[in-house]
């Protein structure tokens, strides 16, 4: 072979005339031609192996030439030959290149080949790769043909992609720089290869997940080249233009220079590619934004890739990173703005500024800790000090000195003035006009006439220093005439204006260093101070750095106190997005408040314990987010030790639980319960961590202690023996003699106690109860007994939750409370015995304390109620105990008692249907014991439940029980306010009578007026809150009863007390979602609340609408009514707030058949509405639907009902915004429609409705007259005989007045205003449509639909 194959720079080289011994193509095929040649290629490949490339070049090249006419099973076809021949090379050369034995014309027939291979399949992919990107644009952007035609094309090359790049890779692997001369590879072999690749990597979808195997093939083949090919200066080039151009790419490149320093130890790249970056100016950088963007992206990426290697080169960046940082304060403006989007209404909007506030927060460049108030005290003793040391430098710097250049600059335009003015040919005149006001002063310049020439020039230069300019150009002058001779004045040979300025100007700036020295006159003062600034500048040289340091010091801690605000701001706003519906906002809204807790934020806690309830979500992304991020603060702790790790997840989840609500109680229980139930080594140690703590054993505050026994149980949740094992710890510790001193404690300590019980009741086994001589029920009751004479704030918390683990726990435990309440109720009388004075008889009658008024006292003193006279606060606790042993003997009856009945009954009959089986006399023992239970006819559960309300109803209150002792009691107190009027008395009576009335319909009718009477009247909104809620539960136990008194629970939401409305409607809300009470129109109450001035009172009045919305048509049936009781005149609720109201309602009205029902109802308003503001309200409430076309056919019909009420502006105006709402983007035929409407209310709005209906009826007689005269009358006969039969053409009088409706038209719908209603389409009754609109219509109609 005697010609070589050389890479051409352009394909086109190819075809043109080269050196000696170079490859030309002979021929390029054409179209027609390619097909047969491609089958000779194909068989020569068979043949002779790779080698036949050198035949058949041109068969190829002919393709790449005519690419664009080609179909793509013939570009198919050549690349799958191209592909084998590069296989083939691969698998030939190896034994070929390990002998050594190749001659050199061998050598030469195989680098061709690998020439002509190489550079024919890497010109097909850069082709393939153009033509899928192109293809990519199209079917992004264009429809149906286009993309099924192209779409074969690209789904192929996609698949054949990554196996050309194997097969160039198996190639370049092997050692072929010894086919080169010397191993010399040229450089246009190493570019085919490499520019193949770069293109590859242009591809915008290279970085995806998809493109991984791609990516990863092109990074490999290019490390072969860097490694193998002396590619590595290349390399670096083109990864600093693919950053410039492709800001994608920076994760990209990163990987690829971190796997060719990593994999191929080309570690030198990573320096030359930074050093690269390092030597661009930052003029340079400045032009490229997205090239700046991605060096840096770059950087960080290939940072956490490779950092043992950056590290020593990282001072050839250093030039860009001691460039001018971002100043702090823009850190804090930036957040504000960050802050502004959390309003934002898109929702990836809000994530995303809540993602960039915790990328802030995490990476501030302030402080660990950015709490504001903790920054309060530091800034304001550092500002103080900053103003002493400027007070202090104030006092000790020297009078500025403006020198005399700056003096004369200032001077110089005005001094000009009066030189061009005095040198005017006309300024003589003016010397003698003025001579007399000037005659003084130049007196005084002439005053002295022996003087010399330097005393007038600093005479001079005295007058211009005091704005006497005049007088210093005629004192120049005169002194010139006096001494031309002198060299002060020697300039002024010509007496011109430019020589005047500049002698002027040199003996004013000239003669300022003579007069500090020689001229004292001049400025004798400042002189003096000028000799001391230099003494004075050099003493202050310190403090001036010692300011400059302290000023920096007071900017930053301003920076990081505003940086800690907007935190804090934006902490109140994310707070509220954990309840958003958005599981992506919520989980980055509990990031954001995990970061801003580990950096002890202010106010950070509240979104860590707002987020706690979020453990119960029925989201299992929001759950666990929620488990994560308190595991991630509480649950893994840092430590050396085990021990030690438990004693800081015990301080973190005690604090935790520090005044905590009874909710996040309960939410943190979960948490807990599941660190407990995963296998953790630390829990042993955190178990007896927490009974040291609880013990005593570690000195601990009181609520610490508290923490400790709630944490024990719910850890016992888990694991149940951790309590019950220690129950005489429990008792002595907390229940023992010590109980007094700390009740809360014991409260604590039986609430861990009954989470115990709880886990043992959910069991289906025999119930676990201890006998009544238990040392548990010894100590119990001992505390509540002795608590009852006592004056303890907390007695009361500790005692309910006392009886209620007495009655979960204790075997009889209604006997163990008859003895309580013997016991507790002997020790209030012997407290009584022993303060009774001696003169009072032993009669044992309950009254008033002293701490009643004067005249209740007197009232006591009667002879009937004469008697002892015991503390309020322990008869207000012995009531207390009896409501609590009252409620808790109900509850043990339906719940325990039940329970145990069908356990027994379950037993019994698993045993019967295991016994033996004599079917007959099965049968008869079934209904002997059927017989004798009462269960023939019914079920054996709805006899033991008829069994337990009976003994409620029958033996609970009976004479012989203790619990009916009370009753009198308690009414007493409750019926008398005023004799009985102690707060604590009042609160426990009225509680106590309600759950009493809990145990039987009988109880409840007895005293169910007094309970409402107490709701009404009572002073104190505790006993008006109680009541309510006790209310509530009465409603659920005795649905009938209460019905009747619905209004009246109702009426508290009108409260003059927050916390009495907060309560009526939390409760109100709980009673009507789970339809346990009716909606009825009292919901215009919970209405009124939507702009309560209580935020929370308001959310929820609007969550109770939101979720009353949920229901079939809910709000639809109460809007008539609410909208009738808002706008009764009555209320007298302002125009503004209806609107707001009413606004919020009706964006619940979505249903088209809803909203045109309403505009018919609505419009019949208009009729049985007294007042213009009445009108006005019913007009606004029609302007808040979204009426469509039916609903604007409703209007038109309902005319009669409003068109004598449009001259009101207040009914005017808002039914124009109907028309303007119903002409946007309407139907031209239909916005015709709208447009002659609103001109029917424009005109009736400004003339009035008689005047615009008798213009119509001129208009109509007008038009009737014309016809009659320009139409042929018929013949009489012709009239008499068609009189009948054929519809007249001629208007008659009927027809110029408005039509009545005909009784034969479609009967319309009843309008029911009723918020009962539960029908949308029901038939009115002709009778009962108004016919005239005026008040006797209207008053009429009114009192019919009132009754």
């Amino acid at each position: 072979m005697s010609w070589e194959f050389n890479i051409p720079i352009s394909g086109d080289d190819l075809v043109k005339a080269g050196g000696v011994d170079q490859y030309v193509v002979q021929d390029v095929l054409t179209p027609k031609e390619l097909p047969s040649h491609l089958n000779r290629f194909k068989q020569a490949l068979r043949s002779q192996g790779p080698l036949s490339i050198l035949e058949h070049f041109d068969t190829a090249y002919s393709v790449l030439q005519h690419w664009r006419t080609l179909d793509m099973a013939v570009k198919e076809e050549t690349l799958e030959l191209l592909r084998q021949v590069v296989r083939g090379l691969s698998v030939s050369l190896p034994s070929m290149l390990d002998a050594g034995v190749l001659s050199a014309e061998d050598r030469k027939l195989q680098l061709n080949a690998v020439k002509m291979s190489v550079f024919l399949l890497c010109k097909f992919t850069e082709t393939l790769e153009s033509d899928s990107y192109r293809q990519s644009i199209i079917t992004a952007t264009g429809k149906g043909a286009k993309k099924n035609r192209g779409g074969e094309g690209l789904v192929q090359w996609d698949s054949e992609r990554e196996v050309v790049l194997q097969c160039l890779s198996q190639l370049l692997q092997l050692d072929v720089r010894s086919l080169w001369s010397l191993s010399l590879v040229e450089e246009e072999f190493v570019s085919c290869v490499t520019c193949c690749c770069y293109k590859l990597l242009e591809n915008p979808t290279i970085s995806h997940v998809k493109s991984k195997p791609t990516r990863d093939l092109i990074i490999h083949l290019l490390g072969v080249m860097i490694k193998k090919y002396n590619h590595m200066l290349g390399a670096r080039v083109k990864v600093i233009q693919l950053l410039q151009h492709f800001e994608q790419l920076a994760g990209v490149c990163a990987q690829a220079v971190a796997t060719w320093s990593s994999e191929f130890g080309v570690k030198a790249i990573v320096g030359e590619i930074m050093r690269e970056i390092g030597q661009k100016s930052s003029e340079e950088l400045s032009r490229e934004g997205s090239g700046v963007k991605a060096f840096s992206s770059f950087l960080s990426e290939l940072s956490t890739l490779v950092p043992e290697i950056m590290i020593p080169n990282i001072s050839v960046i250093l030039t860009h990173l001691e460039g001018e940082a971002l100043p702090l304060c823009r850190y804090t403006e930036v957040m504000e703005f960050a802050v502004g989007r959390l309003a934002d209404k898109s929702v990836n909007v809000c994530k995303s500024a809540i993602q960039l506030l915790a990328a802030f927060i995490a990476h501030n460049p302030y402080s660990c800790k950015l709490s504001s108030a903790d920054l309060k005290k530091p800034l304001e003793k550092e500002t103080a000090k900053l103003k002493e040391m400027k007070d202090k430098m104030t006092e000790k710097s020297p009078v500025a000195v403006i020198s005399a250049v700056e003096l004369w600059s200032a001077m110089e335009p005005e001094v000009l003035q009066t030189v061009m003015a005095h040198l005017e040919p006309s300024s003589d005149d003016d010397d003698d006009a003025d001579g007399e006001v000037v005659g003084d002063e130049e007196e005084e310049v002439n005053a002295e006439d022996e003087r010399s020439d330097r005393d007038a020039a600093i005479q001079i230069a005295q007058l211009l220093r005091h704005n006497k300019y005049r007088q210093a150009v005629r004192a120049l002058i005169q002194a010139h005439d006096q001494f031309p001779e002198s060299k002060f004045f020697s300039g002024l040979s010509d007496l011109n204006t430019q020589a005047v300025m500049y002698t002027l100007g040199h003996l004013f700036k000239g003669s300022e260093h003579e007069q500090a020295q020689e001229a004292r006159p001049l400025a004798a003062s400042a002189g003096d101070e000028s000799q001391g600034v230099s003494a004075e500048r050099a003493g202050a040289g310190a403090d001036e750095g010692e300011l400059k340091k302290q000023e920096m010091l007071v900017q930053y801690l301003r920076d990081t106190e505003g940086f800690a605000l907007q935190v804090e701001s934006a902490i109140a706003i994310i707070n509220n997005m954990l309840y958003w519906k958005t599981t992506t906002v919520v989980q980055e809204a509990i990031q954001f408040c995990v970061t801003v807790y580990e950096f002890s934020v202010a106010n950070s806690l509240s979104g860590v314990r707002k987020m706690l309830p979020l453990v119960w979500s029925s989201d299992v992304a929001v759950k666990d987010a929620v488990v994560q991020a308190y595991r991630r603060l509480y649950l893994n702790p840092q430590g050396d030790t085990t021990r030690a790790r438990a004693q800081t997840l015990v301080d973190s989840l005690s604090e935790l639980m520090v005044d905590a609500s009874l909710g996040t109680i309960q939410c943190l229980e979960e948490i807990v319960h599941e660190f407990f139930g995963s296998e953790s080594v630390l829990q042993a140690s955190v178990v007896q961590a927490l009974w040291e703590r609880f013990s005593g054993k570690r000195e601990t505050a009181a609520l610490h202690r508290r923490a400790a026994v709630l944490l024990l149980g719910m850890a016992a949740r888990a694991e149940r023996e951790v309590v019950l094992s220690n129950l005489d710890t429990l008792c002595s510790v907390a229940l023992g003699e010590s109980v007094t001193e700390d009740y809360l404690l014991a409260r604590d300590t039986v609430i861990t106690i009954c989470n115990v019980t709880d886990q043992i009741r959910m069991s289906k086994g025999a119930p676990f109860r201890l006998p009544q001589d238990h040392q548990l029920f010894s100590c119990l009751t001992q505390a509540i007994a002795d608590g009852v004479v006592l004056t303890c704030p907390y007695w009361q918390t500790f005692m309910e939750q006392a009886v209620r683990l007495i009655y979960f726990l204790a075997e009889s435990p209604d006997q163990l409370c008859g003895r309580l309440l013997q016991r507790s109720s002997r020790l209030l009388l012997e407290q009584a015995a022993e303060a009774r004075p001696t003169n009072q008889p032993d009669d044992a009658s309950i009254v008033q304390s002293q701490e009643d008024s004067p005249q209740s006292q007197a009232s006591s003193q009667d002879p009937e109620d004469q008697g002892e006279q015991v503390s309020c606060v322990s008869l207000a606790q012995l009531l207390a105990l009896c409501g609590g042993v009252a409620f808790w003997q109900v509850s043990h009856l339906e719940r325990s008692v039940s329970a145990e009945l069908r356990r027994r009954r379950g037993e019994r009959e698993e045993k019967e249907e295991k016994g033996p089986s004599n079917k007959a006399k099965q049968e008869a023992n079934d209904s002997c014991v059927e017989e004798e239970l009462g269960l023939i006819g019914a079920s054996a559960e709805d006899t033991e439940a008829e069994l337990i309300r009976k003994i409620c109803e029958t033996e609970l209150l009976a004479e012989e029980n203790l619990l009916c002792v009370f009753v009198p009691l308690l009414v007493k107190v409750c019926s008398a306010p005023g004799r009985y009027s102690h707060p604590q008395l009042t609160t426990a009576a009225c509680l106590a009578l309600s759950q009493y009335m809990m145990i039987s319909p009988t109880a409840c009718k007895e005293h169910i007026r007094l309970l409402f009477t107490i709701l009404e009247k009572s002073p104190l909104p505790i006993v008006r809150s109680n009541t309510i809620v006790a209310l509530g539960d009465l409603t659920v136990r005795f649905p009938n009863i209460l019905e009747p008194w619905t209004p009246n629970l109702y009426a508290r939401l009108s409260d003059e007390n927050a916390s009495v409305r907060l309560t009526a409607i939390t409760v109100l809300t709980q009673l009507v979602l789970k339809d346990v009470m009716k909606v009825k129109g009292q919901v215009s109450e919970v209405a009124v609340l939507l702009l309560d001035p209580e935020p929370h009172i308001a959310s929820l009045a609007l969550n109770f609408f939101n979720e009353l919305a949920s229901k079939d048509n809910a709000i639809y049936n109460l809007l008539p009514d609410i909208i009738s009781r808002l706008s009764d005149p009555e209320r007298g609720m302002t125009e503004d707030d209806f609107h707001t109201i009413m606004k919020q309602l009706f964006s619940y009205i979505t249903k088209e058949r809803q909203t045109e029902s309403l505009v018919e109802k609505l419009c019949q308003r208009f009729r049985t509405a007294k007042t213009e503001r009445q009108w006005a309200d019913v007009a606004v409430s029609l302007s808040l639907l979204s009426v469509c076309e039916r609903g604007f056919k409703r209007l038109q019909e309902c005319w009669e009902c409003y068109s004598d009420k449009l001259t009101e502006t207040g009914v005017y105006q808002p039914l124009l915004s109907i028309t303007a709402k119903l002409r946007r983007g309407a139907k031209p035929q239909f916005k015709a429609q709208v447009d002659e409407f609103e001109k029917k209310l424009t005109a009736v709005h400004t003339k009035g409705l008689e005047n615009v209906e008798n213009e119509e009826l001129e208009s109509q007689s007008e038009e009737h007259n014309q016809s009659q005269l320009t139409k042929t009358p018929a013949p009489p006969r012709s009239t008499r005989k068609t009189r009948g039969r054929v519809k007249s053409t001629v208007p008659e009088e009927s027809d110029l007045v408005t039509p009545k409706q005909k009784a034969g038209r479609r009967p319309q719908k009843v309008i029911i205003f009723s918020s009962d209603e539960e029908e949308e389409d029901a038939i009115m009754e002709e009778s009962e449509t108004p016919k005239v609109t005026t008040p006797i219509a209207r008053s009429s109609r009114r009192t019919r639909l009132r009754h």
